[in-house]
């Protein structure tokens, strides 16, 4: 009785750690390593214990060994008749350069005719091959050519390819522009986001570099420019932790209009990571800094140039909504409710779709919040199984839901693994 007792108790200590979890994240999260060893510490805790089943605010379309990638573009056509997707023909492990990730649409009745597209070389667990829509005929997505990492532009209706020489992060609503930057430096500081093969602007044997950085392609001359090197970043409102560390771009994202490039400006040494979101006005050459405390990791625009944020506010992380380009009025969204990181995407100029990493019974979760009056609803639970966990730095190939929706507001569309295989899931949206 009194073991039973005790069980008890440990249970319902382990249930009510919300403070507790937060006052040790708190403690720990500017150490990534020290974080995921306690992160994985406290789930096998829970691995012990009996779990429940996923649950789904509607019942989900599945489509198994398919997937999409990133959380900032829609994958849906804009008619919403068609969804860009990716396949995998390969178990659970990281790909090799034979390894060919097909590429593709769904569509039909419930998303369930399958058009392939092509293969490509140029891919990874996190952002697919940034496979996206050019215009309602055409879309984009990351390739290889002769070993040198490219962009194929492709006509959905007749299959012509357009061939552009680098490849590109993401294109601009106008199409007129692509926005690019070394994924081979990336690959160096967060492994997993990059391809295995490299490039021509790396420039690795320089921490902060005059000769790369953020690029502009122009998609129809098949030019590129560089915008910005990392020089020209670290010069700007620079700061004491700036000096002695690497830096990179990355998570590049155009506002509605066409005016603002938005992108993350990090800075690396060993365990030490900082993070900005700045912004680019592509009229006047004007750069923003968010008035951040060294973290922000994923954002996305609504069609008011406002961004929401998950970053660090006044020593607080939370899920932050600029009311502008220039980031200076800014509210907290859905907090103290929402207070972990997660991946956004606007359902319309109020409403956002966001989801968090895998708890300490391993559930991910996805809610639309709302901005303006904090309102949360959860949409999804889903299970991701321990099989997912990128085992050391050498496996990246964990699943985020990563949500998106379409414009017209009836589906929403995430990553899950939570049958054990990496699939899509479409689910209506009421």
């Amino acid at each position: 009785m009194e073991k039973m007792y005790f069980c008890r108790e440990f249970l319902t200590l382990f249930l009510s750690m919300n403070k507790i979890e937060s006052f040790v994240y708190n403690r720990v999260k500017n150490n990534y390593v020290v974080k995921n060893l306690v992160r994985n510490a406290y789930q096998w805790l829970y691995d012990q214990l009996p779990n429940y089943d996923s649950k789904f605010s509607a019942t989900p379309i599945l489509r198994e060994s398919s997937f999409f990638g990133f959380h900032d573009v829609t994958p849906f056509s804009a008619d919403g008749t068609k969804h860009l997707a990716c396949r995998l023909n390969m178990s659970l492990r990281m790909p090799g350069k034979e390894d060919l990730l097909e590429v593709g649409y769904w569509t039909g009745k419930n998303f369930s005719d399958w058009v392939h597209l092509g293969e490509t070389g140029a891919w990874n667990y996190h952002k697919g091959c940034r496979l996206q829509w050019v215009d309602d005929q055409h879309c984009i997505y990351n390739a290889v050519a002769d070993d040198q990492l490219c962009a194929e532009l492709m006509d959905i209706e007749t299959g012509a390819k357009q061939r552009l020489s680098w490849p590109i992060d993401t294109v601009s609503p106008d199409a007129s522009m692509a926005a690019t930057f070394s994924y081979e430096r990336l690959q160096a500081m967060m492994p997993g986001y990059g391809y295995l093969y490299g490039d021509n602007d790396a420039r690795m044997d320089e921490s902060v570099s005059s000769e790369t950085g953020l690029f502009l392609i122009d998609m129809k001359a098949n030019t590129r420019q560089l915008v910005l090197s990392l020089k020209d970043l670290s010069a700007f409102q620079h700061e004491d932790t700036m000096d002695h560390t690497f830096h990179f771009v990355t998570h590049t994202e155009f506002s509605a209009d066409n005016r603002y490039l938005a992108f993350l400006h990090r800075w690396y040494k060993g365990t030490f990571h900082r993070t900005r979101l700045v912004v680019l006005d592509l009229q006047t050459k004007t750069l923003y800094a968010s008035p951040t405390t060294g973290m922000v990791s994923h954002y996305h625009w609504n069609q008011e140039n406002g961004l929401v944020a998950y970053c660090r506010m006044e020593n607080i992380d939370s899920h932050v909504y600029f009311s502008s380009p220039e980031m200076k009025e800014w509210k907290r969204c859905g907090y103290p409710q929402l207070n972990s990181d997660g991946h956004h995407h606007f359902m319309d100029n109020d409403w956002f779709l966001v989801d968090t990493y895998p708890d300490k019974w391993r559930h991910a979760k996805l809610y639309k919040v709302n901005r303006k009056t904090d309102e949360v609803v959860l949409l999804a639970d889903v299970k991701s199984p321990k099989a997912f966990v990128a085992p050391d730095g050498d496996h990246w190939w964990k699943c985020d839901l990563h949500p998106r929706c379409d414009r017209q507001g009836r589906w929403v569309s995430f990553d899950t693994v939570h049958t054990g295989v990496r699939s899509l899931c479409i689910m209506p949206l009421s």
